[in-house]
């Protein structure tokens, strides 16, 4: 997609005359060149209902030729993102290789903001704790979870993360298993998945008496929904313990789910799960449930990487880095962390 000035005015025209032609006026006053879409930004006319314009997202799409449109609020204005085509990937180790500055201790590199500035994550932070990610398949999902414990193993040593790799597909974060940093290798199997989370209870329990939360011990859990199924309420009771009182103890859920539903996300789950990093979903209920926003427009995400980043109700959208499996071995024989 051609993305210069005049491709962008006409665009913007465009869009402003399709709003005009169903009584929801509004003025294009910017917008941002993203690496998956472009981002118009439109202040609606004072008589306009902002519903009305989250309502023509198809409209959007028929008038500018393109296969879908995201439309979404944020603050006073509405944002209308028109999908591109991304040639090559956001490689994650030369993404970090670029930063000027090191990464700070305990933080993920997620991938890059909507203005091109990287999307960094701390866990420890008080207003991340764990993170749920939702999405379905061909989202990239189980990717941006690899992307996330590769990017703290490459700027942290094995005395300073520990990894808990529970898989039941043994894909997603199998490439993972040989790095140092890991304890366990590949769980997958239920009742080992069980017996390592009642270890883990066990080693939250011994943390507090002892009153120390080092080495942060980061819990992956791919297929959430797959492991409460089959691992009953016990799985399900030593996950309620540790997302409720882990933190303090300097241990932290990163999980992945591909159905995200109200049973599984209901209160508990936004109360434990304040981060959520949201994919493409299948529909405007999985979107509402995943992101606990009434019109993010999750469903409307091109996938391959194309994310939501919620904290706090806001939506920040991201474009998550990428590393890909032999890349992931290679780290294997790094040293830790590896210099820069």
């Amino acid at each position: 997609m051609k993305t210069d000035r005049e491709w962008l005015n006409r665009h913007a025209d465009r869009v402003e005359s399709i709003l005009a032609q169903h009584k929801a006026p509004g003025a294009v006053i910017g917008g941002v060149v993203a690496p998956r879409f472009v981002q118009f930004r439109v202040r609606p006319a004072p008589s306009v209902r902002v519903s009305r314009l989250l309502q023509l997202g198809e409209e959007l799409a028929l008038g500018l030729g393109c296969e879908s449109v995201r439309v979404a609020r944020s603050g006073a204005l509405v944002h209308i993102e028109v999908p591109q085509p991304m040639e090559t990937p956001i490689r994650l180790l030369r993404l970090l290789a670029s930063l000027g500055e090191p990464v700070p201790p305990d933080t993920a590199l997620l991938g890059v903001e909507e203005s091109g500035d990287p999307l960094l994550l701390r866990l420890p932070a008080p207003d991340v704790v764990h993170v749920l990610i939702v999405g379905t398949t061909g989202s990239g999902k189980s990717a941006l979870a690899r992307t996330l414990l590769a990017a703290l193993v490459l700027t942290n040593a094995p005395d300073r993360v520990r990894l808990v790799l529970i898989d039941p597909k043994r894909r997603g974060f199998a490439p993972l298993a040989e790095l140092p940093h890991v304890d366990g290798g590949l769980i997958a199997d239920t009742e080992q998945a069980a017996r390592s989370l009642r270890l883990l209870v066990c080693e939250m329990e011994r943390r507090d008496q002892a009153q120390t939360s080092r080495p942060l011990l980061v819990v992956a859990i791919d297929e959430l929904n797959d492991l409460l199924q089959t691992g009953g309420k016990l799985v399900e009771s030593a996950l309620t313990r540790l997302a409720q009182r882990g933190r303090q103890a300097g241990i932290h859920l990163v999980a992945c789910t591909q159905k995200p539903s109200a049973q599984l996300i209901g209160s508990a789950m936004k109360a434990n799960f304040p981060v959520r990093l949201v994919g493409a979903v299948a529909s405007r209920d999985e979107a509402r449930y995943a992101t606990g926003i009434a019109d993010s427009g999750a469903e409307k995400l091109t996938g391959r990487g194309d994310f939501l980043l919620i904290a706090k109700g806001d939506a920040l959208r991201f474009q998550a880095a990428w590393i890909d499996a032999e890349e992931c071995r290679s780290l294997v024989t790094q040293r830790w962390p590896p210099a820069r």
